[in-house]
């Protein structure tokens, strides 16, 4: 899988991209994150990628043509490695769809992601109406630009890659994974300081302890997120 991540700051991104599970799955050959300095296509001398919105007000504004630019040149760079071309360019913006597990777990299955990072007030509504895809926001606030939560999603899809993480079981039992939350999990000591590990979790009986991890993520979505639940299950309040 591919993922072409253009933004103005790419010095904000490096780091996240080169440790931990990142880094491992590009040095395995599963993903490819390439990182594109959208300033290396401003099309005059001091590299201006923004500027003011028609009609006034405050903050500026990424402009169409650098971006388009950038765009265009992924488009023909996959067309002479004879492949098809992006299949989705993503915009991160805090009016946009949330992302979810399910919304991660579509975009596993795509072969090549072009992600743009919004900044300053946004970007030109061309770009939006004529090249983008899909639309998201990691929640319901404002953050500097889009590099962040383009980072989050990158993470969020990458690690339900075949072979990135080393135990497919762990993917598959983390929270939002089946709709509930994920259980509490304990190591070693089996008592800190007065706080033993349930009696169960040292049983050795599976079933017993599949049983009581249902359990524990049923109760806790209950409590924080009855809004995952079907009615059914939801708690009753007087």
């Amino acid at each position: 899988m591919r993922f072409d991540l253009i933004t103005a700051l790419p010095g904000l991104v490096a780091s996240p991209l080169a440790h931990s599970i990142l880094q491992r799955a590009q040095t395995k050959g599963l993903v490819e994150v390439q990182v594109h300095d959208l300033r290396d296509y401003a099309t005059d001398k001091h590299r201006q990628v923004d500027d003011y919105p028609f009609g006034g007000g405050a903050g500026m504004v990424l402009k169409a043509e650098p971006i388009f630019a950038c765009y265009e040149r992924l488009v023909d760079e996959a067309r002479a490695r004879g492949e098809a071309g992006p299949d989705a360019f993503v915009y991160l913006t805090p009016d946009g769809t949330t992302l979810t597990q399910d919304i991660a777990s579509g975009f596993s299955l795509r072969r090549h992601v072009v992600l743009l990072a919004g900044h300053y007030k946004g970007v030109d509504q061309r770009v939006r109406d004529a090249l983008i895809t899909h639309e998201l926001s990691i929640g319901d606030y404002v953050l500097s630009g889009g590099e962040l939560p383009a980072l989050v999603l990158i993470d969020a899809v990458v690690r339900l890659l075949p072979g990135v993480l080393g135990d497919a079981e762990s993917a598959l039992s983390d929270s939002f994974m089946d709709g509930l939350l994920d259980a509490p999990a304990y190591t070693r000591p089996a008592d800190f300081r007065g706080m033993p590990v349930p009696e169960v979790l040292l049983s050795g009986n599976h079933t017993k302890i599949a049983e009581w991890r249902d359990d524990e993520r049923l109760q806790k979505t209950r409590l924080r997120r009855p809004d995952l639940l079907d009615p059914s299950q939801r708690p009753s309040h007087p």
